[in-house]
Formats: structure tokens, C-alpha cells, sequence
């Protein structure tokens, strides 16, 4: 029996995905819509083969009432939870997700909230203690985001994220609560005061 050349061993291979299950394998890992033309790039085929597959599939999706559709979106294709299915959804995320925030993330995001964009020893100045475990953790949930260098000091700087307007149902940060009401009277001269 004679060795096998590379050319007999890619014979054997394992057979390329088909457009479609290609197509299902990319989407179902992308975080925002993409565009047909990079999924053709990608998958080395017309994009005019591509964008007749995508329709298929979303009416196949559609037709067969699947909990989840394939919807051209913001310029690129994305899996969505159905429409009827999203309440079963939004319950099991909750009930995945129902580790509350510490004091101490409250009262940083709080600070980072109103004081945006602001570095973390200013969040401790503020608060008086040391944030930066609660700035990480806050940070990899999603609730702030950094925002640039400050060019003084070099310090990143931080800023709350989208998804913190999403988690608290505002469209923008000027409809969060105002702070004066809640403040003392002589606020410059607290904030002035050494710990």
C-alpha cells in the first residue's frame, strides 16, 4: 500500500458547508447586522447568491413559525427573537440575570452617570474610597464604556454606555433626575473638605 500524497488526503476531507448552513453558521454569532457583501467576501460567492439565499432562508424561517427570523436590518442581515416569543425570552434572561449591583456599583455608576466622562480617581475622590473593582465590574456588564484619555492627566476616561440608557429606559442622558434636589445646601464646600 503506497503513502497517501496531500493531494489524496484534501480528497478526504471533510465536504464544505452548503451556502445555507454557512450563511445560519456566521449569523448566528454576530452581535449586529451584516451586510451582504461582506458575507459574500467572506464566503467567496456573488453577493446577488448570497442576498437570493438570505430571503430564502428569513421566508423559510417565517413559513415554518420558528422562534427566531432572519431580518435584513440597518443595512445587513441578523437573527432576531420572534415577536410572540419575546416575553418567554425577556423572562429567562431576568431570571439569568437577577444578581443586583452592589452599593458601592450604585453609587459609582451614579458618579460616572452625572460626572461623564470622568477617570476612576476622580470616581474615588468622589466617593472617597479606591473603585476600581467596581469600575472593572461595571465596565464588563456593559454599564460604562471608556471614553477617550484625558489629556492632562493621561487617565482613561469613562462614560456610561448605551445599554445603561436601555437598563434604565431613557433615551438620552439629559432625562436622568436631576441631583440638585437631593444635594446639601453647601456641596462646594463638602467636595473641598480633605477625607
Amino acid at each position: 500500500m503506497q503513502p497517501m500524497s496531500p493531494e489524496d488526503t484534501r480528497e478526504i476531507a471533510e465536504p464544505e458547508p452548503s451556502l445555507r448552513a454557512a450563511l445560519e453558521a456566521i449569523l448566528l454569532v454576530v452581535d449586529e447586522p451584516v451586510a451582504e457583501v461582506t458575507l459574500a467576501q467572506v464566503l467567496e460567492r456573488p453577493s446577488r447568491e448570497i442576498a437570493e439565499t438570505l430571503r430564502e432562508l428569513s421566508a423559510e424561517y417565517a413559513g415554518t413559525g420558528r422562534g427566531f427570523d432572519l431580518r435584513e436590518v440597518a443595512g445587513g442581515w441578523r437573527f432576531y427573537t420572534r415577536a410572540e416569543c419575546a416575553a418567554l425570552v425577556e423572562r429567562f434572561v431576568r431570571e439569568g440575570q437577577q444578581t443586583r449591583l452592589t452599593q458601592a456599583a450604585l453609587e459609582t455608576l451614579a458618579v460616572v452617570a452625572y460626572r461623564q466622562p470622568v477617570s476612576r480617581a476622580r470616581v474615588a475622590a468622589v466617593r472617597g474610597v479606591n473603585s476600581d473593582g467596581v469600575m472593572r465590574t461595571l465596565t464588563a456588564r456593559g454599564l460604562v464604556e471608556e471614553a477617550g484619555i484625558d489629556p492632562e492627566s493621561q487617565a482613561v476616561l469613562y462614560r456610561t454606555s448605551s445599554y445603561f440608557l436601555e437598563r434604565l429606559g431613557l433615551r438620552s442622558l439629559e432625562e436622568l433626575p436631576a441631583l440638585a434636589p437631593f444635594l446639601p445646601d453647601d456641596m462646594e464646600t463638602l467636595e473641598e473638605q480633605p477625607k
